[in-house]
Formats: C-alpha cells, structure tokens, sequence
C-alpha cells in the first residue's frame, strides 16, 4: 500500500491512498493523523472515498513527534574510509520546520555556503513501542520513504555535536509516498537501491541491505531510549558520494536540482534556492 499527504487547492491537506494515478481520501489532514490511528492500515485499505486532485505532495509526515537520524550506517562507505564499524548507532536529531515535500524548493541559507546532500531511507513509525524485541520492532514499522538528509557542513563541524548543521529550516526533502513493507522486497528490512543526483549526474548510489544497522535493530535501539509513536521518523543514514568528502568539495548551489531515488519508494526532486531574508 502506498500513502501520502497531499495539499489540496484549497490550502489544506488530505491523507490519501495511491492507487496508480488516482488518489482516494482517507477522510484525515495527513498520514501522521491516520498513523494515529490503532487500526490505520485496514482504515487505509478499505477506503473507498471519492477521488481528489492533489496540488502537490507535503511532507509524508508533516510534523513527526520525533525525526531521529543516523550517522555513519553503510557498510561499504564506512570501511572504504578505513573507520571500523560502528558497535553501536550514532543518533541525531532533526526538527519539523526542516521538512519539505519531495517536490519543494530547498532553502539555501545566507549563512551557509556548505550545503551538502545526504539521500537516505526514512522508517515511519506505525505504532506505539518501548523498549521494542525484534517482533514488536518489526511490527512497528509503517512503511519507509525517500529522504534527503540536506547538511549545512559548516555549521555541522562548528563543534563536536552535529545538530546545528543538521536541521536548517525548509532544507529537506520528505516523500513522497510511505510504502508499507508488503509491498518491498525484503519486507521490514528492505533490498532497495538508492541513488542521488545533482544536476543531472548520479552522486550516490547504494543498496539499502548494506545497512551495518537495519531498520528493525535501529528502532529496537531507537526505542530503548524512548517511546516511539506513530508519526516518528527514522532517517537510517547515507552512503559515500556526498559533496564534502569530494576533492574539491562540492556543494548545492543556487538552481542545483537534487533528486533522491530509491526503488519501490519514488523520487524527490527538489530545486536549491536563495533564502529570501527580511532585513
């Protein structure tokens, strides 16, 4: 099955199906509202609204709980830099306002001129899990979608905690479908290529199975910390090929197209624009 939440001409949202090239209204704002609720995937399946139009995608999620990422997680990028896997997860966190639908422009910032992409898989959260075993894990696991973990470099290595170059406002991309595991190989832990593009050139591409920590061991670690509800996001981390391990480095510029891919999930494809500042 495969969700979104669309805008509507009207100003609104509406939490849909997709259904090929229709889009059938599951009677709620967004995907987060419907996540919320205990029987959200037979509500979502055997609805049978009225069609609607849709005036672009939002955020798959507009405004999770929690968006929890992960840093240094592929396998192959990890060892080819010569670093040692990782024992345990390195966790970040991001904030709503950073999130953008999968077609919107992305805010370049006048403070920051290292603009970096990140293509990643995201693990939305279905239900709500503490201190999760593998079968409550598993069974917490809505669906995954494309995001693009956008980094302010500068601001990132600015000190040795990663926040305030992680979660610029408008800066990444989100969508535009959820997909629940059924339909993806691999189910819960899913064999998905993911490929990144900057104007038009292939920058990154990975198979998702080379995770050294898979979405149900991230959210079993996730959810030792604290409760995941539904709406929660896991960004689970990306591979080689960003701009700022580049000689030179190379960065989103103003009219830079990036395009997050990865199979089954859709695409994004997001344009960089300047920041409008009022002064």
């Amino acid at each position: 099955m495969k969700l979104a939440t669309i805008r509507t001409a009207d100003g609104r949202t509406r939490a849909v199906r997709v259904d090929g090239d229709t889009l059938v209204d599951l009677g709620l704002a967004d995907v987060g509202e419907l996540l919320a609720q205990p029987d959200w995937a037979q509500r979502a399946a055997r609805a049978d609204g009225e069609p609607v139009g849709s005036a672009g995608f939002a955020p798959v999620v507009p405004r999770p709980g929690k968006i929890v990422c992960i840093g240094l997680n592929y396998r192959k990028h990890i060892l080819e830099m010569g670093r040692e896997l990782p024992a345990h997860p390195t966790l970040f966190a991001k904030y709503p306002e950073a999130l953008i639908g999968a077609y919107d422009e992305i805010l370049l910032p006048p403070e920051s001129d290292q603009v970096d992409w990140e293509a990643e898989l995201a693990v939305v959260i279905g239900a709500r899990v503490r201190r999760a075993d593998e079968a409550e894990a598993e069974a917490a696991i809505a669906g995954f979608a494309v995001l693009n973990d956008v980094t302010m470099r500068d601001w990132q290595y600015r000190s040795p905690v990663w926040l305030q170059g992680k979660t610029w406002e408008a800066s990444t991309p989100f969508g535009p479908y959820l997909v629940t595991p059924d339909e993806l190989p691999g189910g819960v832990r899913p064999s998905l290529t993911l490929t990144g593009e900057v104007d038009g050139e292939v920058v990154q591409r990975a198979d998702t199975s080379d995770l050294v920590f898979d979405p149900v061991a991230l959210v079993r670690y996730v959810s030792t910390i604290l409760t995941l509800n539904p709406g929660d996001v896991i960004a689970t981390g990306t591979p080689g090929g960003v701009g700022h391990a580049r000689k030179p480095a190379r960065y989103l510029a103003e009219g830079s197209v990036l395009v997050t891919e990865i199979t089954g999930l859709g695409r994004s494809e997001s344009k960089a624009v300047a920041e409008p500042v009022t002064p």
